[in-house]
């Protein structure tokens, strides 16, 4: 009997590499404002909890805590990102035969993201428009967000899967940290915004630099 029926998946870092589109559009409200800009390297440590942590880890330090500010910036950074959300990014080499080969083989396959759900459904349409998800989640109104485990439980029931039996793959603590409290074992994906020393640190149950390696695992 195969172990794992059914796959959740992280979408920024994981799925996608949307590293240049967001690093382009924080930067560009940043320079509105005036303040220093950053690489992408460095925005690949500030992603994966939502926009609004985004823009308030990107301004500098002493104007973090002005509220106004920060919704002022964020809303800046929407119409911004809205422009930009497709210009550069693109699935991880092998991530498209991955999803293929999954399918092929009968795993319930679903995405779960802290990114908002109108940019996460709009890019997996794009890219994964004939994969038969059986949820696509972004971030959602009344729903906590990662590493809160109630949006990967939901996708379980929906798929009529006791959590043991679904993966959970991500590239950062924060997807680690979903999948074992949702109770599933986890897959960390070097090739993401993180890297090997956090997937293990956070307790990966296995840690691939590539994604035919995802295969094995099932």
């Amino acid at each position: 009997m195969r172990k794992y029926k059914g796959i959740i998946f992280d979408l920024d870092g994981t799925l996608l590499n949307t590293i240049y589109d967001l690093a382009d559009s924080v930067n560009a409200v940043l320079e509105h404002y005036g303040f220093p800009t950053y690489d992408n390297e460095a925005y690949k440590l500030k992603i994966g909890n939502g926009f609004r942590n985004l823009i308030e880890v990107s301004l500098p330090k002493e104007k973090k805590d002005d509220e106004m500010l920060v919704e002022e910036a964020l809303q800046l950074f929407v119409k911004t990102y809205d422009q930009k959300y497709k210009d550069k990014t693109v699935p991880y080499d092998g991530i498209p035969e991955l999803i293929d080969e999954l399918c092929s083989r009968g795993i319930f396959l679903a995405v779960n993201s802290n990114k908002r759900t109108d940019y996460t459904n709009a890019l997996v349409d794009k890219f994964f428009s004939h994969v038969p998800f059986t949820a696509v989640y972004g971030e959602r109104e009344g729903i906590p967000k990662k590493p809160n485990p109630a949006s990967a439980l939901e996708i379980a029931g929906m798929m009529g899967l006791k959590p043991k039996e679904v993966l959970y793959i991500g590239d950062s603590k924060t997807d680690m940290m979903t999948g074992a409290n949702a109770g599933m074992d986890t897959v960390g994906v070097t090739w993401g915004f993180r890297g090997r020393e956090e997937l293990e640190a956070n307790g990966g149950t296995y840690v691939v630099d590539c994604p035919k390696e995802v295969l094995e695992i099932i």
